[in-house]
């Protein structure tokens, strides 16, 4: 029977049901989106190429690993077993292939090497990055049975000066054999002659990536691993079975801390950025499914608040007529399922072309390779339908609250002259507020971007969530302070202005939403410029060098910085890698600098300790400020750290430097953090004396696409670089914008299309259209200015708090025309969303209004 009811009550009420369909419907579509990218990070299928032919791959473990053993009272232990994946490729003693050939069952060992092979042009009017549209990799052509590689023309690398390319490459670029093609790898840039172009067998041509080959000897050569192979392909004889074979080979080598992949998990062993990517996939899908669940409880909840409030007359009549409390809220409860379930299905199925639309923004942009498959399971949107099933019931039942507990002749009351705030809904308002501040008070302690960010935005929701508790009560105030300037508008202010103090609650439920949305937007668009302002100035300060060379490919020669340094009028040319690194499980930003002249390039503002022992010890590290704390370090203590590959290392600090973000948190010697990276190629090269731009540029001749530019044009190329990685954040956070400001048009035209008796009173006592769209534009203006300074508030409080926690100082970055770009997009979409239901609720003869039923 209360089903039936309810079900009556939506069709009668189609208008005021919908803005909590499309909240629901929207926040489905979210939940569902989130929760499938956050899949694919945990289940997402990374699919082999290169070792499609081997059913066993051996590889060397890819994380650092750390065990607790923590001693309980009463004589028991707990051991606790953590792994980090390292930031580059681990790998393996060439020895161990020994232990595995001679087992039973395997036919053929097939070692690998994986290496830095770009193809480069040195064409004046081409840029190195065009002549490869996809990653390219050197191997041995030794190892071309792994997938099989077969030549389809031409033979094989006989010579140092041989090169076999994949088919992909040769078509896309015309390339035949017995052409020239200029190869950068581990080291200078030089020619090969295509001897031959090769084709997997049997199957399509790679879509990852591009393979070149090369003998035996020079492969050895250019990855630049004496002893050392990067994975090695297990062949099983006939007729053996795989998974008794590959418990053979782990028991070979139970002793060493090499894996054994087999199927699906063969992908990620050929494809380490694809694995690392899983975890941020995961991290930023938690992050982005937190954070919409929490938007999205609060605009559900306030839009529910709302299309009950504007019910209060129907519900009074009911409690008038005998209805129950429980019968009030179940009525409540069984509506708000109905739309759940309709709004909850749409918006889950709406939700998984969203999640492949992100997933194919997020390859465009480079965070997610296109070798991690996105998993399309079902779960995601099972989950966000009881999360919006359970979301709606919940908030129509908080919403209904107090209109089902009250006394009947209260009820009719309040439907005719609103009431203030309840004192639980005031006592939870300031709660939260004094959450919000103390989660501003945590934000200005907190000195790690992984650590900040999330609490970052937690911060403004909340702080909102307070905002839309304590409402009324700002609303009322607002309304005081906006009484004398309304009075200026002409005969629309002091309507408006009566609205805005007579039915504070309502215009409150208008004014979180569009708070949320300025405050959040601008957190949002202010946070990278705050932490890459603060990372340039002190890049700028720190650099002497005169010129700084760059390139467009993946990084400068070792050979062309020696070339450098022997241009008359250089003083000092420094190299500098960046990797990350480990101390213990912790993640570091690290850079390795060549050492001779350094002083000349290079000011980290050194605050203990000594630069000039860095540049003379091969063992010394000099550490941030930031990293000293952390770590509990000083000039003289031991640095353990696992290098980029996971190989260990124990440094002495020599000096502690200020300027971490600039330069990060780590600065080792070069040579011994490059031999550990996949590309050992500097992303830099700082150079110091009188020589000029021509002079250097005319010496670079035979390095292709390294130039030489100023330190300012090197800081701008660097503030692109931190601008696409914004670009990630903002659009991961644009979806939470974008449902806040379709709540903020969703509350605005709720809030105006039930007004129409208002309307046509005021009409009726002499009121022209024209000044009652008046009133309305007043009133949307007012709710504006009130949000814009709520939100303002919150934002400039978190940014602050950011600020000081991240870089030592209270001054975030605000850009004055994205912040005006911003505020102008929230008045535009508060006219709009009041104009347009205003004037259809207008275009109704007042007279038919006033006589109608209520």
């Amino acid at each position: 029977m209360m089903l039936r009811y309810a079900l009556q009550t939506i069709r009668d009420r189609k208008g005021g049901f919908l803005g909590a369909f499309l909240a629901l419907m929207c926040a489905a579509a979210l939940i569902t989106a989130c929760g499938t990218l956050l899949e694919t990070g945990l289940r997402g299928r990374i699919a082999t190429e290169r070792y499609a032919a081997a059913p066993l791959v051996v590889s060397a473990d890819q994380n650092v690993h750390r065990t607790t053993v923590k001693h309980k009272g009463n004589g028991k232990t707990k051991v606790k077993h953590k792994a980090k994946p390292v930031a580059e490729r681990a790998w393996l003693p060439a020895a161990i292939a020994d232990r595995i050939s001679n087992l039973k069952g395997v036919r053929k060992v097939v070692p690998e090497l994986t290496f830095l092979a770009q193809p480069v042009t040195r064409s004046a009017t081409q840029s190195v990055s065009q002549l490869a549209a996809r990653p390219s990799y050197g191997h041995s052509w030794a190892s071309a049975p792994l997938t099989p590689f077969a030549l389809v023309s031409g033979r094989a690398p006989a010579s140092e000066d041989d090169v076999v390319i994949d088919r992909g490459l040769a078509e896309q670029k015309g390339l035949k054999p017995g052409d020239r093609l200029v190869v950068q790898s581990t080291s200078t840039p030089r020619p090969y002659r295509i001897s031959g172009i090769a084709a997997p067998a049997d199957r399509g041509d790679l879509r990852q990536q591009s393979s070149l080959f090369f003998s035996t000897a020079e492969a050895e050569r250019l990855a630049a691993r004496p002893g050392r192979i990067s994975a090695l392909g297990v062949m099983p004889a006939p007729g053996t079975d795989p998974n008794r074979l590959k418990q053979q080979v782990e028991q070979a080598l139970r002793d060493t801390t090499a894996q054994v992949a087999t199927g699906d998990d063969r992908g990620p062993v050929e494809f380490l950025d694809a694995a690392g990517a899983r975890i941020k996939l995961v991290s930023m899908g938690g992050a982005m499914g937190g954070t919409s669940l929490l938007v999205a409880i609060l605009v559900v909840v306030g839009t529910f608040a709302l299309s009950i409030q504007q019910r209060h007359r129907e519900l009074a009549l009911l409690r008038a007529i005998a209805a129950t409390p429980r019968q009030i809220r179940r009525l409540l409860g069984r509506e708000a399922l109905a739309v759940g379930v309709v709004s909850g299905l749409l918006g889950a199925l709406a939700g998984l072309p969203l999640a492949g639309w992100l997933h194919s923004r997020f390859i465009d942009m480079g965070v997610v390779p296109a070798t991690l498959e996105r998993t399309a399971g079902i779960f995601p949107a099972c989950a966000a339908l009881a999360v919006t099933l359970l979301g709606a019931w919940a908030a129509a039942r908080i919403s209904g609250r107090r209109i089902a507990r009250i006394r009947p002749a209260e009820a009719m009351v309040e439907s005719t002259v609103e009431r203030g705030p309840a004192r639980g809904r005031i006592l939870a308002g300031l709660v939260l507020l004094a959450g919000g501040a103390a989660l501003v008070a945590v934000l200005s302690v907190l000195r790690t971007e992984a650590a900040a960010t999330p609490v970052t935005f937690l911060a403004v929701v909340v702080s909102a969530t307070a905002v839309s508790l304590l409402g009324p009560f700002l609303v009322r105030l607002a309304s005081v302070l906006l009484a004398g300037p309304l009075r200026l508008a002409g005969s629309g202010g002091p309507l408006a202005t009566a609205n805005i103090r007579g039915n504070s609650t309502r215009m409150a439920s208008v004014v979180t939403p569009l708070t949320l949305l300025i405050g959040m937007t601008c957190t949002v668009l202010f946070v990278q410029p705050t932490l890459g302002d603060a990372a340039r100035a002190q890049a700028h300060d720190g650099v002497r060098a005169a010129w700084v060379l760059a390139a467009q490919g993946p990084g400068v020669p070792s050979a062309a910085a020696e070339t450098i340094r022997r241009t008359p009028g250089v003083t000092a040319a420094t190299e500098v890698v960046r990797t990350t690194v480990r101390v213990g499980l912790d993640k570091y930003p690290a850079q390795g600098v060549t050492q001779a002249g350094l002083g000349r390039t290079w000011d980290p503002d050194v605050t203990r300790g000594s630069l000039t022992e860095f540049t003379t010890g091969p063992g010394a590290a000099a550490i941030s400020e930031l990293a000293a704390d952390r770590l509990g370090l000083h000039p003289g203590s031991k640095l353990k750290v696992h290098l980029g590959d996971g190989t260990p290392a124990t440094l002495t600090v020599v000096a502690v430097y200020s300027r971490g973000l600039g330069f990060g948190d780590l600065t080792l010697p070069h040579d011994l953090l490059a031999r550990h990276m996949d590309n050992p190629l500097a992303a830099t090269v700082l150079v110091a004396g009188d020589s000029g731009r021509d002079e250097l540029a005319a010496a670079l001749k035979q390095f292709p696409g390294v130039s030489v530019i100023a330190p300012a044009t090197a800081d701008r190329l660097q503030a692109d670089r931190q601008q696409e990685n914004a670009a990630v954040n903002h659009l991961a956070m644009g979806l939470v914008l974008a449902f806040t400001a379709i709540a903020v048009v969703n509350t605005l035209a709720m809030s105006v299309s039930e007004r129409i008796r208002e309307f046509a009173m005021l009409r009726l006592a002499g009121a022209t259209r024209r000044q009652v769209l008046r009133m309305l534009r007043i009133e949307a203006l007012s709710v504006l200015l009130i949000a814009a300074a709520l939100g303002s508030g919150i934002a400039v409080a978190v940014l602050t708090a950011f600020s000081i926690g991240m870089t030592g100082s209270a001054a975030p970055t605000v850009l004055p025309l994205v912040y005006a770009t911003v505020v102008g997009a929230a008045a535009l979409l508060a006219l709009t969303a009041t104009a347009l239901p205003g004037r259809l609720a207008l275009k109704v003869r007042p007279v038919e209004v006033a006589t109608s039923r209520q």
